[in-house]
């Protein structure tokens, strides 16, 4: 179980003058009713059409201009602290309300946050939902998707090491939803899931069993060509690597 620490509330590089500039022009309040305990809250949200995506890395991790929707990816109740990420924020059972209730609520200490996240901030709240996830026993694949975000929060922050512990979790979450939970997973189809299992097992060091899955994607002819040449691209990479490892 990962242990949540206490952190200091603030944006590095920002003063308060462009905490408020950044607050106003990206983010608004948005309003949420907890499924746990019934309260309402507002939470910062990212303004349609401000976050400007302007490329991806290799396991999907979104590159944004002006602000990042994903440091305000997760939902926590500022009152009984169940969190979660908002694709899954509403995804609860009442039996999992209960789980929350006795083991998160009873130990939960409210805190305050900035109308800005920075990433350590963002790191924080994903720790918690992840906490939750494991707590309520949900699906395996929720736990992989939260993972990876931290994992990719870490990559950030430039923090190799938390990141590649995160991106293990991920995997191993990852390779068993894909082999108990009915397709697709976290809105990824088959192919695409395959795909990000052969990436992150190619990230975590495991090149032949990268390979393995890059293959299934690579000789599916169900697959579009732009998933077959993201695979071809990695496992040329894997050869590459290897080569000049040998050198």
């Amino acid at each position: 179980m990962i242990k949540l620490k206490l952190f200091k509330i603030y944006s590095k590089g920002l003063t308060t003058m462009d905490n408020v500039n950044i607050s106003k022009e990206f983010l608004y309040d948005k309003t949420y009713k907890c499924p746990v305990c019934e309260s309402y809250f507002k939470a910062k949200a990212v303004r349609s059409g401000k976050a400007r995506l302007i490329s991806k890395d290799s396991d999907f991790m979104p590159r944004y201009q002006n602000i990042n929707p994903l440091y305000y990816d997760v939902i926590i109740c500022p009152k009984c602290g169940y969190g979660a990420l908002i694709k899954y924020f509403d995804k609860i059972k009442s039996s999992q309300c209960q789980l929350i209730r006795e083991k998160v609520t009873s130990k939960f200490k409210p805190r305050i946050y900035p109308d800005v996240y920075d990433v350590d901030i963002a790191i924080e709240r994903h720790k918690l939902a992840l906490v939750n996830t494991i707590v309520k026993n949900a699906r395996v694949s929720e736990e992989a998707y939260t993972c990876l975000k931290i994992a990719w929060l870490y990559r950030i922050k430039g923090d190799n090491l938390n990141e590649l512990k995160f991106l293990m979790q991920s995997l191993t979450k990852f390779k068993e939803a894909y082999e108990k939970e009915p397709h697709p997973i976290c809105g990824m189809n088959t192919f695409t899931l395959t795909y990000l299992i052969g990436e992150l097992e190619r990230r975590c060091g495991n090149n032949e069993n990268a390979l393995q899955w890059f293959g299934k994607v690579i000789v599916n002819p169900g697959v579009n060509s732009r998933l077959k040449e993201l695979a071809r691209d990695q496992k040329d990479l894997i050869k590459e690597n290897t080569l000049n490892r040998d050198k």
